[in-house]
């Protein structure tokens, strides 16, 4: 597969990430405020949290300019995805990195535009919550998935069943 040809399946989907991430990030930042938990099912609420650290709010408050220093460590994670790229021969990987890349400038625009990452998405059990999270984060974890999964069996080829004498 060329060059070009990897970039027009990549480039759409991670503009399409992109484009629904903050979507939706905007309408969470102007339907919800700060903190207000809005439950939709037993087990599923929306609320509104600034997440100024990394994964699962790792490294937060850590002071002044902490949005930026996020931001840089997010771009230079990008940087071997350069070479997923140019060695992708399946689309499933490109697709893959389309995911990563579109989730990943989704969390790195809000780094730099509110110092934090705009998260909304609250699963829970009982009193028992998972991290607030946001739709950038499911195409990275999405992503991450298909690149692990690729990793793992590319090279395999199915078994021929034997032919019977």
């Amino acid at each position: 597969m060329t060059f070009f040809r990897k970039l027009w399946l990549v480039l759409p989907l991670t503009a399409l990430t992109l484009v629904l991430d903050l979507g939706a990030k905007r309408w969470a930042l102007t339907s919800l405020s700060l903190l207000e938990v809005r439950p939709i099912t037993g087990f599923f609420n929306l609320v509104l949290v600034e997440n100024q650290g990394a994964a699962f709010s790792l490294l937060s408050g850590e002071g002044a300019h902490q949005g930026l220093k996020m931001a840089l460590l997010a771009t230079v994670a990008l940087v071997p995805l350069i070479f997923f790229f140019v060695d992708a021969k399946r689309k499933s990987t490109l697709i893959a990195l389309g995911l990563v890349l579109g989730g990943a400038l989704g969390n790195i625009h809000d780094r730099l535009k509110y110092n934090a990452v705009v998260d909304f998405l609250d699963f829970h059990f009982q009193e028992r919550h998972w991290p607030a999270f946001n739709l950038a984060d499911v195409a990275i974890v999405i992503g991450v998935a298909i690149l692990l999964i690729v990793t793992l069996t590319e090279g395999r080829s199915p078994k021929k069943p034997k032919r019977k004498s």
